[in-house]
């Protein structure tokens, strides 16, 4: 049976709720569900959080479970029981919204979602509504250029290989790294060897309660807040 709502995939920015764009609001308030992704450990979102100000206070909100792990056995079975109950929704004729952080084709829960869906459902439809991603707005709020005219910039995970990281500095003008959180002595120490370390600007909770900005990576601490970032500009 073909599905007969609309998944409608909405980035709900990086925290500020002012940097929704007006077709994730239009989104978020014609849609009958919210689906809101959190760990398995707690039920908080934050993309919800940054949400609800442009929700109708009577929408549904159901919370899916992304578990933090790597074994695949249980993350398959988490991506499909979360596809199921999307599609449970769609085939009642009732459109929903999964909101994400950023941008819902970056880095995000959704892609697994997506993937998932598409693959029990070839024919659902789900249409993706972008959003303003942490890059953007860690660029406007540190004032940092990230690129112009015959420039390259890269966009990296702080979690990758150094050897891989080093090559991809290397061969391009600037740089975003993001999943700063977790390997931030491995990043600044690298980035230190490549005498980039005062030129990096370290950005955390943009748009939240707490923002931070650091200009040069010698005057950050040990361990910057789970919402970080690094912008490098050559």
């Amino acid at each position: 049976m073909s599905s007969t709502g609309t998944l409608h995939a909405v980035g709900v920015g990086p925290g500020d709720p002012d940097l929704l764009t007006i077709r994730a609001v239009k989104a978020l308030g014609a849609c009958a569900v919210v689906f809101a992704a959190a760990s398995t450990k707690n039920d908080h979102s934050l993309a919800l959080a940054i949400a609800s100000p442009h929700m109708r206070p009577d929408t549904p909100v159901v919370s899916l479970g992304f578990p933090m792990t790597r074994d695949q056995a249980v993350l398959e079975a988490a991506w499909e029981a979360n596809a199921r109950a999307v599609l449970d929704v769609l085939d009642q004729g009732r459109d929903a919204a999964f909101i994400t952080l950023g941008d819902p084709m970056t880095y995000s829960t959704f892609l697994y979602l997506w993937r998932t869906i598409k693959a029990m459902r070839p024919d659902a439809r789900v249409e993706v509504v972008p959003g303003v991603s942490s890059i953007q707005a860690a660029a406007a709020a540190a004032g940092v250029g990230l690129a112009e005219s015959g420039e390259n910039l890269a966009v990296l995970s702080g979690v990758d290989d150094p050897v891989r990281l080093r090559r991809a500095l290397e061969a391009c003008d600037s740089a975003v790294i993001l999943k700063a959180y977790r390997s931030f002595p491995m990043l600044r120490e690298l980035l230190g060897s490549m005498g980039l370390a005062d030129k990096a600007v370290l950005v955390s909770r943009c748009g939240l309660p707490g923002e931070a900005i650091v200009r040069g990576l010698a005057e950050a601490g040990e361990r910057p807040p789970y919402f970080s970032l690094i912008l490098v500009k050559k």
